[in-house]
């Protein structure tokens, strides 16, 4: 079976690696090294997972010689038979491992493990795109709850008649961006406004920006060039708001390393009620902000060569339509379609991001000649 022994050849090399890093993130030099630490433990995790699926992968090539061993050898009825069911259950099993390597083996995204910062905006199509920016919020709330992870919203713009016109949060959990990366891009909806009396179908669009969260020792920001102001933020109401100051604006002079120019960063945190933890947020805000624009062109690399991310690299590309009269949700990248509207609006998003990840591990093991 060579195709075995050469997946076994690459994992080969492979233990090594493991066990050096796994001695590596218990050496006081590292871990006092934070870059170099977080590198690490994520390599560990990531080998960890390659090294358990060895493990039950060696098993069953075992048992599959084992088996056919008995077949060969032995002329117990009942022996014959446990061999039989032993093998043809390890025989369907062993493509099932293999592919699990074969993906696990595919250079991982490093941004991929990250935390995320994320943007909806209603674009047009006035209140009705602004009511589709909140049902979007809400689809994206839920289904951050359903995975066990925090979400914290950083600012609101609130529409005229409910919805918003912008709404910025952070989402922290496991393997966030992973996941959440293929939202983004311009989502259409196509229905009948409440607002509308006549009862015609309204096209309008909201944009989702998804940025991975940039880490404190990847972006070199001069603290001393932020200007800082606080404001009376109109909050949640009650008798608090308009007495304290809690909500902070920041304004940074960014200079863009591709062409030299200098813009002013604008970013304002209204969330909590505990200034020095808006500040903390904004600060978080614009690492992640300046990340995203010095990694703009590692994005539109990888959407250069893939197809599903086509949007990270152009966040005007109209990725989805959410039809209510027929529906149905149409995912344009890969031509997903689901008939069941409420439930994706209730945030059951997990089959479209499944074909969006299968999509791009196939790409992926493409590029990488697996």
């Amino acid at each position: 079976m060579p195709e075995n022994n050469s997946i076994l050849e690459k994992l080969e090399g492979l233990e090594s690696r493991y066990e050096e890093v796994a001695t590596l993130i218990t050496d006081p030099s590292v871990i006092s090294d934070q870059e170099r630490y977080v590198r690490l433990t994520r390599e560990y995790k990531d080998l960890d997972e390659i090294m358990k699926a060895r493990k039950r992968y060696i098993a069953c090539i075992n048992s599959i010689n084992e088996a056919k061993d008995i077949l060969a050898n032995e002329s117990d009825p009942d022996l014959r038979e446990m061999a039989r069911e032993e093998l043809q259950a390890n025989e369907e099993l062993q493509p099932k491992i293999e592919e699990e390597i074969k993906i696990a083996l595919v250079p991982k995204d490093p941004e991929d493990a990250k935390n995320v910062q994320m943007e909806i905006r209603a674009g047009t199509g006035g209140d009705e795109a602004a009511l589709f920016a909140g049902d979007l919020f809400q689809m994206y709330k839920k289904y951050c709850d359903s995975k066990g992870w925090s979400l914290s919203v950083t600012s609101v713009s609130e529409g005229a008649v409910g919805g918003y016109k912008e709404i910025d949060f952070a989402v922290s959990g496991d393997n966030v961006y992973g996941i959440l990366k293929y939202e983004s891009g311009v989502h259409r909806v196509q229905r009948v406004p409440a607002t509308e009396t006549q009862g015609r179908m309204h096209t309008s669009a909201a944009t989702v920006a998804v940025l991975p969260e940039a880490d404190k020792f990847e972006v070199n920001i001069n603290e001393g060039d932020i200007k800082w102001d606080t404001f009376r933020s109109s909050g949640a109401g009650g008798q608090n708001v308009n007495k304290v100051e809690s909500g902070v604006r920041l304004r940074y002079p960014w200079k863009n390393p591709n062409t030299g120019e200098v813009e002013e960063i604008l970013i304002e945190c209204t969330e909590t009620r505990d200034q020095p933890k808006n500040k903390e947020r904004a600060l978080s805000r614009l690492r992640t902000f300046i990340y995203d624009r010095e990694h703009q062109k590692y994005i539109d690399d990888i959407a250069s060569r893939r197809k599903t991310l086509v949007s990270t690299g152009d966040r005007s590309a109209k990725i989805r339509t959410y039809n209510f009269q027929q529906g149905r949700v149409t995912d344009h990248r890969i031509g997903y379609t689901t008939h069941d509207l409420s439930g994706f609006l209730a945030g059951n998003i997990q089959d479209m991001i499944d074909a969006l990840t299968v999509e791009e591990n196939a790409e992926r093991m493409k590029e990488a000649e697996l």
